[in-house]
């Protein structure tokens, strides 16, 4: 790294018992972020492979011999006093007992609850990446002229990306007046009823909270509000990021998660600059929100945006929602 600052490679373990619980390791009160939890993992030596380092760790830290299975999410992060790449597999199979063999507590934990343990900022999208989607679908303009046949097209074009299983989905139809897209929001709720299916409406906060969905804003709302409206305690807030003002202000303020764009060309926004897939996992290093990758990507990228810290990838056209 050409700032100096110390890199380190560090490989994880999201180990599960045979409930589905993860197993959390807590840092010991002598070590750097102390108290806090994490999965059991440690540094990459020279010349080590990720998975031979895994499996030394695991034996040397908690006392078992490990099966490593598929990578997981690879998260870089910047700290105070240093940089490090957290690399994170999942491990289906282990023989032996898990005890802390150098005095630290271990906790099996069920998934619905992992986010109530306090963990290093580099572990908190390995969270978000364990219990939340990792499709964002954004529907795209209703067609004009904007009338009840307009509406239904819509409506089902909705439908369908339900049916093929995206569960975090954007509304957003920016051309259409207010009143018509809150009709069709609506009637929309009315034919998903029963859908495990998080909505969020783009930018519009009173429609948001009139129907209690959640609201997705854009990069200009973010640096207008001082803090997020109390009505969306219960309900998820995303925001469209292009910076490492906006990421920061994102996170200042408790958006949910955000959308990080555009990674590739794309056809909507053809004059703006390409960030790139290394321009994406450096401005990832400095939030611990769970940030997708949008623009010009299909989920055929998926493995790419994991490897660079991302949640998943948000898009429009490639989930099919495009008339």
């Amino acid at each position: 790294m050409t700032d100096g600052t110390r890199f380190i490679q560090v490989v994880a373990a999201v180990i599960t018992d045979a409930r589905g619980r993860v197993l959390l390791s807590r840092r010991k009160e002598d070590s750097d972020l102390a108290g806090l939890w994490e999965f059991p993992g440690g540094k990459i030596e020279p010349g080590e492979s990720p998975e031979r380092a895994l499996i030394r760790e695991l034996r040397e830290e908690i006392g078992i011999e490990a099966v490593v299975g598929d990578k997981l999410i690879k998260v870089p992060q910047r700290y105070p006093s240093k940089r490090l790449t957290l690399d994170v597999r999942h491990v289906p199979e282990f023989a032996g007992n898990a005890r802390g063999q150098e005095g630290q507590a271990l906790m099996w934990v069920d998934p619905g609850k992992l986010t109530q343990y306090s963990m290093p900022n580099a572990d908190q999208p390995v969270v978000a990446a364990l219990t939340q989607p990792s499709s964002y679908a954004i529907t795209s303009e209703m067609p004009e002229p904007f009338d009840a046949i307009s509406i239904e097209r819509w409506i089902v074009r909705v439908q369908q990306l339900v049916e093929k299983g995206h569960r975090r989905i954007q509304l957003r139809s920016p051309k259409v007046p207010a009143a018509i897209f809150g009709a069709a929001v609506a009637a929309l709720l009315e034919r998903v009823v029963g859908e495990d299916v998080e909505f969020l409406v783009n930018r519009d906060v009173a429609l948001a909270q009139e129907l209690g969905l959640g609201v997705h804003l854009n990069a200009a709302q973010l640096h207008q509000l001082d803090t997020l409206p109390s009505l969306f305690e219960e309900s998820p807030v995303a925001a469209s990021c292009h910076n490492h003002a906006d990421l920061e202000r994102a996170q200042a303020l408790g958006c949910d998660f955000v959308v990080l764009s555009p990674v590739k060309e794309t056809r909507s926004h053809s004059d703006a600059t390409p960030i790139g897939w290394e321009g994406f996992s450096s401005l990832r290093e400095n939030v611990a929100l769970p940030i997708y990758a949008l623009g010009g990507l299909s989920i055929l990228d998926l493995d790419d945006a994991r490897e660079c810290g991302a949640q998943g990838i948000a898009a429009i056209r490639s989930f099919g929602d495009a008339y």
